[in-house]
């Protein structure tokens, strides 16, 4: 999480990273921080605790919370991989396509979708009655396990669901692999330097490594039948793209580009100066 905060301090404040690349990073850390501050705190209060239970509006808010920036983050890196495809393919009218206000735009598009599609998915989640205490066999409030917790027939409630994650999942999955898929015949026809092909493929690669993850993750949480779901199956893809990815993309994008690199190193280079004149 201080490695997320690290990102967006230094992609605000650096003047050479003020490009849209890093404008939508700098929202992807925030929406990483918000994913993992949305599910450990309350994990690690039931480790420390021995305390399992977890309220009903508890259950709600959590589960809101996770449905907002998951959906939020899903068309976020739709965006991003739309960025790269302009940047490399289109790089006369980039600045014109991505001008800041555009791209202010789409990040609070993205914000916005997500507050939509949450609400909408938290109905369905909650439409049916709880009839009495339930056990959920997951480290948090997951759509799919809660729902089948219901006391009335849960199937049209997971059809729903089902048919949303196509839209949320599937709809940003097609369009990254086209742009990719644009991108990478781009850079295969052009006669370009070895050096500027690396650095395009390392920003591209750290790119696919953070969808892969995440929506490979989520797909199987949301997109499987019920019958398949159980707790030894959903833990670890659950784990995935709550936690895991989100702690993984700082890592992904700041030792693979090394932009973000430099910019940490002047960054760094600025605190040891600050502490040095306050000695």
């Amino acid at each position: 999480m201080a490695m997320n905060g690290l990102i967006i301090l230094i992609t605000w404040t650096d003047p050479k990273l003020n490009s849209p690349m890093y404008f939508f990073l700098g929202h992807l850390s925030f929406l990483d921080i918000c994913f993992i501050t949305t599910t450990i705190p309350q994990m690690l209060v039931h480790l420390v605790t021995k305390n399992h239970t977890v309220s009903f509006v508890s259950c709600m808010t959590q589960m809101y919370l996770v449905f907002l920036v998951g959906v939020a983050e899903c068309i976020l890196l739709a965006f991003m991989a739309y960025d790269r495809y302009v940047a490399i393919c289109h790089p006369l009218n980039y600045a014109q396509i991505m001008s800041h206000k555009v791209c202010i735009r789409l990040v609070c598009s993205s914000w916005v979708f997500g507050m939509v599609n949450g609400i909408l998915l938290e109905y369905m989640s909650f439409r049916n009655p709880f009839c009495k205490d339930n056990h959920i066999e997951n480290f948090f409030c997951e759509a799919p396990i809660v729902i089948a917790l219901s006391c009335g027939d849960p199937e049209f409630s997971m059809k729903l669901i089902f048919v949303d994650a196509i839209v949320v999942l599937l709809s940003p999955m097609v369009l990254i692999v086209t742009s990719y898929a644009r991108i990478l015949a781009s850079i295969l026809r052009r006669a370009s330097s070895s050096s500027g092909r690396g650095k395009t493929f390392s920003t591209c690669a750290s790119h696919l490594t953070v969808v892969v993850f995440f929506y490979t993750s989520a797909m199987f949480s949301y997109m499987n039948p019920r019958s398949t779901h159980g707790p030894d199956k959903d833990k670890p893809f659950s784990l995935l793209y709550t936690i895991i990815t989100p702690m993984c993309n700082p890592v992904i994008y700041s030792f693979r580009n090394k932009e973000m690199k430099g910019a940490m190193g002047r960054a760094l280079g600025r605190v040891n100066l600050a502490q040095a004149e306050s000695v």
